[in-house]
């Protein structure tokens, strides 16, 4: 039977009488709890004590604790004379921060707090481990290991065979503070699948997941325009809430680049900021040439977001873009954005209403747009509330809107409207679904120096102009429902009337109502022209089909529909819209979704007089979330004149995919072509075969160990950002970084 006892009660009263004696005395009862606080929680199959020489040996599933430290081993001997402890076989000692150390053979004080470890193998907290020949504790819990090694990785299989970490770092002498909870290494190396890749003089790093302060992993790529670059990131965490990134980027062909972020939460919200800084030399936008147009000059990009809830109903929101030139970002690969935006928000919402009171601004990356024809919009106020009990049984909402639109150099524009919208939804007997809708607008403009604005249609009239709008409609769904095809089918036939009086929309300017197009998601819309400078009027007639199939494992849902318009005068919709003339093109959506392996998704228009295709889009994704194929495929066709240079046409195709070779290996690569020809756009050069953008790489991913390798190509030129190449290099390891 396994004995257990406190080893104070068994060794103290005999090595030292005179404590015996005082525990029966009242005033030793204090000494008396400070000793059981020191004393050894001891077990053991057998305990043997030898009296002569004050050695205690134990045998068979030892465990001694003390002060939160813990040992277990096959054998313990201890020499109270000397106060050392030694332990051998199947030794297994755990601190109290949950680190457990293994070794052959170990040797510590009476304590449990410090020693010497043959054969040692610390398994922390987070997993890591630790491994070395030999190891010494000290009191303090920290660690100084010889010839040792360290990873993050696991060492077993799922099935508990033995494997080679993926990596490890090597280092002839090796320190650990549990207390800051960091390794620090003399003569370090890292091997990657046991080939020694990178030596790292003075390297340290935290073996727990909180912040802390540090150098992170560093980043290196080539690219044909700035050669290769190596990014440094050092780290601060500066308080539980807030933590800020400074990175060196430094290059062969440019001057550096530094680059910092600072980030910060509190209680009543978040914001970031964000900044790169550099001093070197650009190609203006449009230059034909590096040596007589190249300007030196300080380049930088600023960013800031922010979101603060002040109360239940009340929150902010911000951000702003502001960059030196309009190739900054695209030469050190930052961003594509061709341009930039900054906007302050306050917004109050409840279960009823909403509140907006915004400001916007923007600045243009585009080669040839003039930055000072580019609007600021301040202020922007929008309300609008819902009437909480029915009017004729409908639902009733109001808007009211306002805002101011100026520039530089060219037109502005204020604009304020109220409104009324009233809903009606009913089912009959008979299960179609009918819904009444009234509308009422009421709009004053006031608009200065229209003669800038090249397009003769966003014009309007100079000065104060008013105008009214007012829309009756009812729209009529009727879904049969039944089985098909191994499923469950919906078909819908859909009908629609929308009433709306002549308006006088030219009389006003066009600022948010430019990119009018016919498709799917606006075919039963009130009004097809986006944002409220523009309203549609006309009686017209509005037809359609949905359909639905619902299986196990598979789902198609498609819509197709057409509008007819009673009169065909005064029609303010360009030519190629799909809109401009009684009956409009005809247009759909079809989806169809398979398990999780097929993804598809096509949109069109065709012509309504020759069924030629105006609008073709197709989105495609069929494989598993591994391996994968994507396609995207857009073709504008819709011979649209070239003074709208809003509604540009465009062919172009985009492929990507990704190919898991095993389970942790992988292939990827994506394009971009563009296709654009004649056909779409007769000013064009393009011989429809223009590719934009490539790239190809491979991918390693274990969990602990991430690397890989892509290459990028662009195809095109815009001032000092030039096609070419880029070669990006990928190092994680887990735990490394700070």
């Amino acid at each position: 039977m396994k004995s257990s006892i406190a080893l104070i009660a068994l060794a103290l009263p005999l090595a030292h009488p005179e404590a015996a004696i005082a525990q029966t005395e009242p005033e030793a009862a204090a000494p008396a709890a400070a000793d059981k606080a020191e004393e050894i929680e001891f077990s053991a199959d057998t305990i043997d004590y030898d009296f002569e020489n004050d050695v205690v040996t134990a045998k068979g599933n030892v465990e001694l604790n003390r002060d939160g430290y813990r040992l277990r081993s096959d054998r313990v001997i201890w020499n109270r004379k000397t106060g050392i402890v030694r332990a051998e076989g199947d030794i297994r000692s755990i601190s109290p921060d949950g680190d457990v150390a293994y070794g052959d053979a170990i040797v510590l004080t009476d304590s449990l707090r410090d020693g010497i470890v043959d054969n040692l193998l610390l398994v922390l907290d987070d997993g890591s481990r630790l491994a070395a020949s030999k190891g010494e504790r000290f009191s303090d819990g920290s660690l100084a290991l010889d010839n040792a090694a360290y990873t993050a990785c696991a060492v077993t299989t799922e099935n508990d065979c033995p494997k080679n970490p993926s990596w490890q770092i090597k280092a002839v002498k090796v320190r650990y503070d549990p207390i800051k909870k960091r390794v620090s290494y003399d003569g370090a190396r890292i091997e990657i699948f046991g080939l020694p890749v990178i030596p790292l003089p003075g390297l340290s790093h935290p073996v727990s997941n909180e912040n802390r302060s540090g150098i992170l992993v560093p980043n290196l790529r080539f690219d044909s325009t700035n050669g290769v670059s190596v990014s440094l990131p050092y780290y601060f965490n500066l308080a539980p809430n807030e933590d800020a990134t400074i990175t060196t980027q430094v290059f062969t062909e440019v001057a550096p680049l530094v680059s910092g972020t600072y980030r910060n939460l509190s209680e009543k919200g978040a914001f970031q900021l964000t900044g790169y800084a550099t001093y070197g030399s650009r190609i203006p936008t449009g230059a034909t040439g590096p040596l007589p147009d190249a300007q030196k000059d300080f380049r930088g990009y600023f960013a800031t977001s922010g979101r603060f809830i002040l109360d239940e109903n009340w929150t902010i929101s911000q951000s702003a873009r502001l960059v030196s030139d309009r190739t900054f970002l695209r030469r050190y690969d930052i961003s594509d954005d061709d341009s930039l935006r900054s906007t302050i928000n306050v917004e109050r919402i409840d279960d009823s209403s909403y509140f907006s009171l915004a400001g916007w601004a923007f600045q243009t990356l585009r080669a040839g747009d003039p930055q000072n024809r580019v609007p600021i919009a301040l202020p922007v106020i929008d309300y609008r509330k819902r009437i909480a009990d029915p009017i004729l049984g409908g639902q009733t909402q109001l808007q009211f809107n306002s805002l101011a639109i100026g520039r530089t150099e060219g037109q502005d524009t204020q604009r304020a409207f109220a409104s009324a919208r009233w809903d009606l939804r009913k089912l009959t007997t008979l299960g179609q679904e009918i819904t009444l809708t009234g509308f009422a607008r009421g709009d004053v403009y006031h608009s200065q120096d229209n003669a800038l604005n090249e397009t003769l249609i966003y014009r309007g009239q100079t000065g104060w102009q008013a105008r009214g709008i007012a829309t009756a409609a009812i729209d009529v769904k009727w879904p049969f429902i039944g089985q098909a095809f191994g499923g469950t089918q919906t078909v819908t036939p859909r009908f629609q009337v929308v009433a709306t009086p002549a308006i006088s929309n030219l009389s006003v300017p066009n600022e948010d109502s430019r990119s009018v197009d016919l498709e799917d998601t606006n075919l039963f819309a009130l009004n097809r022209f986006p944002g409220f400078d523009r309203y549609e009027d006309n009686l017209r007639a509005t037809y359609g089909l949905e359909w639905n199939l619902n299986r196990p494992n598979l789902r198609i849902d498609a819509i197709v529909g057409q509008s007819y318009r009673l009169a065909n005068k005064s029609n303010i919709v360009p030519e190629g819209t799909g809109l401009s003339e009684r009956f409009s093109d005809i247009v759909g959506r079809t989806e169809v979704r398979f398990k999780d392996i097929v993804k598809f998704t096509h949109r069109y228009r065709l012509d309504k007089d020759n069924l030629a295709v105006r609008r073709n889009e197709i989105d495609a994704t069929v494989g598993t979330r591994d391996t994968y194929a994507q396609i995207g495929y857009l073709r504008l066709n819709r011979d649209i004149g070239a003074g709208i240079e809003d509604l540009s046409d465009r062919e172009e195709v985009r492929i990507g995919g990704r190919y898991q070779i095993d389970k942790y290996w992988s292939v990827f690569g994506s394009a971009i072509i563009d296709l654009t020809d004649a056909r779409e756009d007769p000013l064009s050069s393009a011989d429809g075969f223009e590719p934009v953008r490539h790239r190809i790489g491979v991918a390693y991913d274990d969990g602990c160990l991430s690397l890989g390798v892509t290459w990028r190509y662009d195809y095109e030129d815009t001032g000092d950002d030039q096609r070419g190449s880029t070669f990006l290099f990928r190092l994680a390891l887990r735990n490394l970084g700070v």
